[in-house]
């Protein structure tokens, strides 16, 4: 049997190799948006690959790490962390906040021996970001290594990984920057490879090693790739990484911080959910996790969404928290008003099905209408 292709379908299957020189532009790019000069490494995975390759590579047996937890990812990293052999030690802010710069500093001076810090920039699942630059300024002041997630946030919101002194930056294109979920960046200073190269634990001859890439890839002048590469996904972040250059990244965090203001507006404005993040400055540009009313589901609040607007991208939370948040995803294509109005719309549909008294919906969206164009002026 013959599959059936449309004739004017993309040819995925039969494209030209992708070379050195073309990957080794990619990661410029993707550098650039970082907005750093330190090398990069491209891994062939989702981003828990590199996240979990920056701790293994850099954390030794002995070592003393601060984990900061605002989200699950933490609570990841610290798993990871012990099983390197190091003790670590925890900051857990509450997931309705942001952990604060003087908790961190006041964690390093307790603890001087600390020389890994552990710290996620935006939390999609939880709807907060943490402020990284005071964090990092920390850090820097201590001597300790940073390692930051900022998954969820590249491309929502500013990204300074060599001024804010970040150490082991990790990136993926699947959320704001709309792009693949099968590649991962991570960015390594100097300093890391120092702390890599002497650490006798760090992963060699495996899909978890940086110090592989390094030697195979960077050290050679990235003139030939050590295995052949995941060709589409590499394909799919260039073009990603370029629709933010041809848009503007300031246009594009705009409408993320539209998106996020726009939701948080309208939900107060309909009544019956609150921000699960309190404050606005805590609140991720990339989602919106909300309080489901008492006495009801957040799953039930979801499904009746659903049932009434299937396309909008509301779903509910995972884990223990799966019966109290909603989150409302508004990053890559979805930062954009109609998407945040839908979504309103629909959460006060559901609401209204279970019983759960809103306001009317042309009051949240013009709630939601003035908060967006306060940031994106119409």
């Amino acid at each position: 049997m013959t599959a059936n292709i449309a004739p004017d379908a993309p040819d995925l299957l039969d494209l030209a190799p992708l070379g050195a020189g073309h990957f080794a532009r990619i990661e410029d790019k993707i550098a650039s948006l970082m907005r750093t000069r330190e090398t990069v490494v491209t891994m062939q995975g989702e981003a828990l690959l590199p996240l979990e390759a920056a701790i293994r590579s850099a954390v030794r047996p002995g070592s003393t790490a601060l984990n900061i937890i605002t989200g699950p990812y933490g609570e990841t990293f610290g798993g990871w962390l012990r099983s390197c052999g190091a003790e670590v030690i925890t900051i857990s802010a509450p997931f309705s906040g942001a952990v604060g710069a003087e908790q961190v500093a006041e964690a390093l001076r307790a603890h001087p021996e600390i020389d890994f810090v552990s710290l996620v920039h935006a939390e999609a699942a939880t709807g907060n970001t943490n402020p990284v630059a005071a964090i990092g300024e920390a850090v820097r002041a201590h001597g300790a290594l940073l390692m930051l997630d900022a998954v969820a946030s590249v491309g929502a919101e500013p990204l300074l990984t060599d001024e804010w002194g970040v150490d082991l930056c990790v990136i993926g294109g699947q959320k704001a920057m709309a792009g693949p979920a099968g590649v991962s960046v991570v960015s390594v200073s100097a300093r890391a490879w120092e702390r890599i190269a002497a650490n006798e634990q760090a992963p060699r001859r495996s899909y978890l090693s940086l110090l592989d890439w390094k030697e195979r890839w960077i050290d050679g002048g990235r003139t030939a790739l050590p295995h052949a590469p995941a060709q589409l996904e590499m394909l799919a972040l260039e073009q990603a990484a370029d629709r933010i250059e041809a848009d503007g990244l300031e246009a594009v965090m705009a409408r993320h911080r539209a998106a996020a203001a726009a939701m948080r507006a309208g939900v107060r404005a309909l009544g019956g959910l609150s921000p699960y993040v309190v404050r606005d400055e805590d609140a991720a540009p990339v989602a919106t996790t909300l309080r489901a009313p008492d006495g009801k589901d957040a799953r039930d609040v979801v499904a009746t969404a659903l049932a009434a607007d299937a396309s909008v991208p509301v779903q509910a939370a995972a884990g223990p928290l799966a019966k109290e948040m909603i989150r409302v995803n508004h990053y890559g294509l979805d930062a954009d008003r109609e998407v945040v109005l839908a979504s309103l719309a629909a959460l006060g549909e559901g609401l209204r099905a279970l019983g759960v008294p809103v306001a009317d919906a042309a009051a949240a969206s013009a709630a939601a209408g003035e908060a967006w164009d306060a940031v994106i002026p119409g």
